[in-house]
Parts: C-alpha cells; sequence; structure tokens
C-alpha cells in the first residue's frame, strides 16, 4: 500500500460516508476553537464532499456555538472514525459560513424532518427550564440554516492492524500535495 492508496480510500470513505446514512464517517467529530480559546467538539452529519476542492460540507443552525466560534476563528478539525475498518481520519483546515445561495440549495435539498430542527426556539445553547417542544413548522427553520464549508489543508491517516499500524499525512499548505508515512 502506498500513501496515494491511503488518500483515495480516505477519500472513497468520504463520499461513502455523504452517501450512506450507516457508514461511520456520516457523523464525525466537529472541533471548532472555544470563546476561552480550548477545543470545543461536536457530532455532525457529513452533508457533502468534494475530493478536488478538498471540501466538507456540514449543516448548522446560524444560532449556534460552533458558528460563532468560526466567525471568529475559522480553524477547525474533523475526526472521523470507522471502529470496523479500525481507520482513523484526522482533517484540519478552516471553514467559512455560508448563507448564500448554496445555503439555499442546500434546504432545498433537505427533508422536512432535517429542517425543522433549525425551527427550534430558543435557539442552541440557550438554558431553559425545561427542554422545548419539538418544532413542527419546517419552514419556520430557513432563517436560522447554515451551511459550514470546511477546506482541509492537511490530512492523518491510521489504520491500526495486528501486524502493524500505519500511519501518513497528506499535506496541501506548501501548494503541492506532499506524502509522508509516519510513525503510528
Amino acid at each position: 500500500m502506498t500513501p496515494r492508496d491511503c488518500l483515495d480510500e480516505a477519500f472513497r470513505r468520504l463520499s461513502r460516508g455523504v452517501a450512506d446514512r450507516r457508514h461511520a464517517f456520516h457523523t464525525p467529530t466537529f472541533a471548532t476553537i472555544g470563546p476561552d480559546g480550548a477545543p470545543e467538539a461536536r457530532t455532525l452529519v457529513l452533508r457533502g464532499f468534494d475530493a478536488a476542492a478538498r471540501t466538507i460540507r456540514l449543516h448548522s443552525d446560524a444560532r449556534s456555538g460552533k458558528v460563532v466560534a468560526l466567525l471568529r476563528d475559522p480553524r477547525c478539525a474533523l475526526h472521523l472514525y470507522d471502529a470496523g475498518a479500525k481507520l482513523q481520519i484526522r482533517l484540519s483546515g478552516a471553514a467559512e459560513v455560508l448563507g448564500d445561495e448554496r445555503a439555499e440549495a442546500a434546504w432545498q435539498a433537505s427533508r422536512d424532518f432535517s429542517r425543522m430542527c433549525y425551527a427550534i426556539e430558543p435557539g442552541p445553547g440557550t438554558p431553559v427550564a425545561e427542554p422545548p417542544p419539538a418544532p413542527r413548522d419546517a419552514e419556520a427553520g430557513r432563517p436560522h440554516f447554515r451551511v459550514i464549508a470546511m477546506v482541509f489543508d492537511v490530512m492523518d491517516w491510521l489504520e491500526l492492524a495486528h501486524d502493524g499500524h500505519r500511519r501518513a499525512r497528506f499535506d496541501w499548505r506548501a501548494g503541492a500535495l506532499r506524502s509522508d508515512w509516519l510513525v503510528p
């Protein structure tokens, strides 16, 4: 196996994570930098992947802490793990929060069940005396819906195996791809 094989496999799994809600990569952990400078991680749904642009698409409520964090500091990371394959992928880069025509296209492609998540009142993270009722109006969430477009410039690939773990790093920060084997 070459580093290129690892990269190709990672990209296949990312694509599959978008298309298959049962795939391990469908719900990665997304990390941002919190207001106190500490990392904040949460699980999101992988909504899109463009291999050529190295772009990951995620959805969020505009009122959420992750959107506030990204507007303050766009640096972020994504962690994906497939326990069955014993494969971990870590991506780091920067994200942009979109409320433009790309967000509108993503909104239109979403199911009503997903849309209702963005109609919750009050906004995410607001302290309340008891959990609010589930929203019933899918269209009420549109003003709060945002797309997070993460462009990654570093990928760390780790495969755990009885005959020896393998780790590779892929780095696009200098412009051209640099790939290296690393000690796991």
